[in-house]
């Protein structure tokens, strides 16, 4: 068979499928879901809130917060000190921004640098620690899921240099009785690189024992901690995260 005639025979085939098909030309898949209009919203600028964040620390006061009457704000920043800031506002499923700085000085080691935290719901903790050459524990580093997993990479900064967690949060959610029905998930950027992945967490994250999921509302607060280390924090807004409504008004077909 020459070249040409094997084109050509290809092509002849070509076209019989196309004809074999052509009934499915201009198909459409419907869903059979009816979808309400997505909000619009204003993204902000690159970093600041979006026009639907709730704003918990903008640089002026830390009025949005309990428990923060020792923590110094200034030059736009907040610093870590004793107590624990809780937020007066409570969220369920969201994003979390936070920004925030080690010391510049590089005092101690392992836990001892820059040790502080983000907790959603007051309960569940991602780490935040000075690991730019500093080694711990991996489960314990900065970015880690305390004591349960690892950051996928380490993405830290050089100490005293200006750091972003971006964190997608799912809570857990328990029926009348208490009983866990869906666990929790998180994802977690650091300076714009995914550090946790959609990891479904074990339970609460203490440092003295195996995690563990108790009972509690389907909406809770974000904390700070203190461990007695200088942490600076800035530019603080979450976000809460609803699926778009919808109802299914017919099952899914194929229109021609």
């Amino acid at each position: 068979m020459t070249r040409t005639t094997l084109v050509a025979s290809l092509t002849v085939v070509g076209l019989l499928c196309l004809a074999a098909d052509a009934s499915l030309f201009g198909a459409e898949y419907l869903s059979g879901i009816q979808w309400s209009e997505p909000a619009v919203i204003d993204p902000g600028p690159p970093g600041g809130p979006p026009s639907d964040a709730v704003v918990l620390f903008d640089g002026k006061d830390m009025s949005k917060w309990d428990k923060a009457e020792k923590w110094i704000v200034k030059d736009g920043f907040v610093e870590a000190g004793p107590g624990a800031p809780v937020s007066k506002d409570v969220f369920g499923d969201c994003q979390v921004h936070v920004e925030w700085a080690s010391a510049e000085e590089i005092k101690g080691e392992g836990q001892g640098r820059s040790n502080s935290g983000v907790f959603l719901m007051g309960i569940y903790e991602v780490q935040v620690l000075d690991s730019f050459g500093n080694k711990t524990y991996f489960d314990g580093q900065c970015g880690a899921i305390y004591k349960q997993h690892p950051p996928l990479v380490n993405a830290c900064r050089k100490p005293g240099e200006w750091q972003t967690y971006d964190i997608i949060w799912k809570g857990p959610k328990f029926d009348a009785e208490g009983k866990l029905v869906s666990p929790a998930f998180i994802t977690v950027l650091h300076n714009g690189v995914v550090i946790q992945n959609h990891f479904q967490l074990e339970g609460d994250t203490p440092y003295h024992r195996a995690p563990e999921y108790k009972p509690h509302p389907d909406k809770g607060p974000i904390s700070l901690q203190y461990h007695g280390n200088p942490v600076r924090f800035r530019n603080i807004w979450v976000r809460e995260l609803q699926d778009v409504a919808h109802e299914r008004v017919a099952e899914p077909s194929i229109r021609k």
